[in-house]
């Protein structure tokens, strides 16, 4: 009898969540499945139904058809709601306010003090503005009390929208393209912001092109493609996956692979275009450079590589395996 998986808990589960404009979907039965506590990263290329795709979560776009449930609650369901903080696209920044004041403007839109009891107004005042000062200082905005957010950068810009989407606590937080733009040290800050966010408890969702960065986060990964999921991976099996491996370019694959496959036994052979292969679990090259050359095939490049999440993701789009 086969052993049943543990049961997990989702941060976000959808069923066949479809976003159709003009009868054309660009999100098509999405079965998205986030486990609590992940860092998880949302990769696909421009158009493929990202950023729709977590509007959808947000509550900022309604589907077509299927099912969002978050926390096992439908997205509509207002407790399932406050668990949620965005940064979808840009901050929405009020340029002639400090990063203080649109935090407490946000604050009182999203009805976050008390003004139901006149002789709780002050106290009410103070722990807002104590809140607030709390999450500036977790994002690194603590001494720009005084700046206009139209001076910010870009990485400060990034940092206060994270931090408006910080308030009220939420448990999971979803961030669109949070690092887009930035130079390496807003990368760095941005990066080890969400870092301690995660190590704090909270569950993030993150779409990014920069995926050189997102792999030194991400707990797990969904490759999204013409809006469709086409792989959701743990980071653990994906490294798994991202093997090393020796890469062989010869002017006569139709030779040069029958000849390796005879002297290579055990060894995993790919061919990756018309004068490519990869050879797995290989450790040394050099007798197999010999071998072709005694056998007159002409090596033009070889050399052992290891397969990052950018060279996975873009096999991945080109409908290769791994």
């Amino acid at each position: 009898m086969s052993q049943k998986e543990p049961p997990r808990n989702y941060a976000v589960e959808t069923m066949a969540l479809t976003k159709e404009y003009t009868k054309k979907a660009v999100v098509n039965h999405l079965e998205l499945k986030v486990q609590e506590g992940a860092i998880y990263g949302f990769i696909g290329r421009n158009g493929a139904g990202k950023s729709t795709t977590l509007k959808m979560l947000c509550g900022l776009a309604k589907p077509t058809s299927g099912e969002i449930r978050l926390y096992g609650r439908p997205v509509n369901d207002p407790y399932a709601a406050r668990r949620i903080g965005c940064l979808i696209e840009s901050a929405g920044l009020y340029p002639n306010m400090t990063a203080r004041q649109n935090m407490i403007m946000k604050a009182k839109c999203l009805g976050l003090t008390n003004h139901s009891t006149a002789g709780h107004h002050s106290s009410a005042e103070q722990g807002l503005e104590d809140t607030v000062d709390k999450i500036l200082s977790l994002t690194g905005l603590s001494g720009s009390e005084s700046k206009k957010a139209r001076f910010f950068s870009m990485g400060m810009k990034q940092r206060l929208g994270i931090a408006l989407a910080l308030l009220g606590n939420p448990d999971l937080l979803i961030l669109d393209e949070p690092i887009n733009g930035l130079d390496p040290e807003g990368i760095r800050e941005i990066r080890q912001l969400i870092q301690k966010l995660n190590e704090e408890g909270k569950t993030l969702i993150i779409s990014s092109h920069i995926l050189g960065e997102l792999s030194k986060i991400a707990t797990h990964y969904g490759i999204i493609k013409d809006g469709i999921l086409i792989e959701q991976i743990s980071r653990e099996s994906l490294e798994q996956k991202c093997k090393s491996y020796f890469q062989i370019e010869v002017d006569d694959i139709n030779r040069a692979l029958p000849l390796i496959t005879e002297h290579a036994s055990g060894i995993r052979t790919e061919v990756y275009d018309t004068r490519t292969l990869r050879l797995y679990d290989l450790t040394d090259g050099a007798w197999l450079n010999q071998l072709l050359v005694e056998h007159h095939i002409q090596v033009y490049s070889s050399g052992f590589h290891h397969m990052d999440l950018e060279e996975y993701f873009l096999e991945r789009m080109d409908g290769k395996t791994t």
